[in-house]
């Protein structure tokens, strides 16, 4: 009998067949799928569950952390949506691409993962996974609204001369017109966007070239000592990060200084056999201090374009 019981502790929950029902919801399917025994889909609803604890928990400050490929997807409405339910965004230099792109009219197309790229180089389209863009739509696009919005800014009565990414930023949120772009929605809701990766890209690129002939200065220790006063400023903190590399590191680097996250619901889709940050387990950040021993934590193996629906979905996050 003690046996059993020692059993039942480390069994826990039996898995019960997942019933679907005509006109389910969202939120009731993904509670479901707590109780299924499902693999990614088991990840995902504890995921969802954190999520829900930490946007509640109003002590805690709450990072959204994503990379710059999947805003070349339908889903940077999703998140443009959900922008006003978190305190600061962590990013990448691309972002501000596509969404400045998108945002001023440039046309991406759905395509495949198996065409010809040197027949697309040809016809001047590019290849973003299974996303065509043609580059008229991209890089023109994106150069002139830039300089549209930079002129303004440098003309501008309140124009500093020198700024740190998530002010510069800023100011091109209170620009762009489009309310399905994430830089406008994060100003529209005074969510700062941290961009320490700025440089890196066509953005990063279009302000080199901005600075040579006007006088203009980035600062990028500026938004380090802010994050910096933000994860001291704050006993408790959480992050839904969405990919690794840069904004995954910055989000759990400065957490780290207060002791950890509080909680945490990581989505990638990298191995953790090559050692890399984009593929490590939470639990691994957990050795470093990053993330709490006795934080809500959970990694989710999965495409984000298809998870982040589900999540933001099942918590009305829109």
């Amino acid at each position: 009998m003690a046996g059993k019981k020692e059993n039942k502790k480390i069994l826990g929950s039996p898995v019960k067949d997942l019933k679907l029902r005509k006109s389910m919801k969202v939120s009731e399917l993904v509670e479901e799928m707590q109780r299924i025994g499902g693999f990614s889909a088991q990840h995902m609803a504890d995921g969802t569950g954190i999520l829900k604890d930490m946007l509640a928990d109003k002590s805690s400050f709450n990072f959204l952390s994503f990379p710059a490929d999947i805003i070349a997807t339908g889903i940077r409405g999703a998140i443009a949506g959900a922008t006003k339910y978190f305190n600061a965004i962590i990013t990448t230099g691309g972002m501000l691409d596509h969404d400045i792109a998108r945002a001023s009219g440039g046309i991406y197309s759905a395509g495949s993962f198996y065409a010809d790229d040197a027949k697309l180089h040809e016809k001047g389209v590019y290849r973003l996974g299974n996303v065509f863009i043609e580059r008229d739509e991209y890089g023109l696009k994106l150069e002139k609204r830039f300089n549209e919005i930079m002129e303004e800014i440098y003309t501008s009565r309140d124009y500093k001369k020198e700024y740190s990414a998530s002010e510069l930023i800023y100011e091109f949120g209170k620009r762009i017109k489009d309310e399905g772009s994430i830089v406008r929605q994060a100003y529209l809701h005074n969510v700062k966007i941290f961009n320490p990766g700025i440089l890196d890209g066509a953005f990063g690129t279009q302000l080199t070239i901005f600075s040579q002939d006007h006088d203009f200065k980035l600062n990028l220790i500026k938004d380090e000592i802010e994050l910096s006063n933000i994860v001291f400023d704050h006993k408790v903190t959480g992050a839904l990060m969405v990919g690794g590399g840069i904004s995954k590191h910055h989000v759990i680097w400065w957490n780290q200084f207060k002791g950890g996250l509080d909680y945490a619901v990581y989505i990638t889709t990298a191995t953790q056999f090559d050692g890399s940050l984009s593929g490590a387990r939470l639990s691994e950040a957990v050795s470093w201090g990053k993330i709490k021993e006795k934080a809500k934590y959970t990694t989710i193996d999965g495409d984000a374009t298809i998870i982040l629906p589900f999540m933001f979905s099942a918590l009305d996050l829109v």
